[in-house]
């Protein structure tokens, strides 16, 4: 079985299109979508009518969240108000229906940024804004306590990783198709997860896109700092508001 792994796309059409694009050179047999779907200053309504025209299975994020309810945030986010703003209430709908948590058979476990949090990440820790650490062998494996699957997937932090569990079960980040912020590369980023030969294994892929358009749209509708973000890839998560 061969799966494409989507996650944060954050209303980035043009990387989603790009990332569409390339799955079809795969042949995969399934896509899965980790949520934060819409939140973003490019074309969160575009993006939402991508995700549910796929023959996905769609999971929500915490952005996705805040973008149905304003309440559930401590502090609003502009970038969430933009695009619940560009949702039809169809769009609205589809969004609070997802789950938090899914799976795809017996094998793949879906979660958003661990199985019992959406805002909490499972492989990075951020710090002093760019600057990011990968949390301790003990910690990452408490996370997966209960799940049966062989394989786990979760997005979050943008930043694409894939490591075993010590009973071999594999964890797979795909990274954000829409918005990287620490990692210096600008492409859009999703991976591949397939079993073969009896072992499950992932493949991550960047795909380049026209990050300059993708940006200059961020900018016209007043998000300077995703602009940035989208052109070089280096914008901490302190710069997008």
């Amino acid at each position: 079985m061969r799966i494409a792994v989507l996650s944060d796309i954050h209303g980035n059409v043009p990387a989603l299109d790009a990332v569409l694009e390339d799955i079809e050179r795969h042949g995969v047999e399934a896509i899965v979508c980790l949520g934060d779907h819409v939140s973003g200053p490019i074309d969160p309504a575009g993006a939402a009518e991508r995700v549910m025209a796929l023959d996905a299975t769609a999971i929500r994020g915490n952005h996705d969240r805040w973008v149905v309810d304003p309440s559930l945030r401590h502090e609003p986010w502009s970038v969430d108000e933009y695009a619940r703003a560009q949702l039809s209430a169809h769009q609205m709908g589809w969004l609070a229906s997802l789950p938090a948590t899914a799976k795809l058979g017996d094998a793949v476990f879906m979660c958003h940024g661990t199985p019992s949090s959406d805002e909490k990440p499972w492989l990075d820790n951020f710090f002093d804004g760019r600057n990011t650490v990968l949390p301790s062998e003990a910690e990452v494996e408490r996370e997966a306590v209960g799940l049966d699957q062989p394989v786990i997937l979760c997005g979050h932090t943008h930043i694409a990783r894939t490591l075993r569990l010590s009973d071999g079960r594999l964890l797979v980040n795909p990274g954000s198709v829409g918005m990287q912020m620490v990692r210096g590369s600008p492409d859009a980023h999703y991976a591949i997860v397939e079993r073969r030969l009896g072992k499950w294994q992932t493949a991550l892929i960047s795909v380049p896109y026209d990050t300059e358009a993708a940006a200059r749209l961020a900018k016209e509708n007043g998000f300077p700092g995703w602009g940035d973000a989208i052109r070089f890839g280096w914008v901490g998560p302190e710069s997008l508001g």
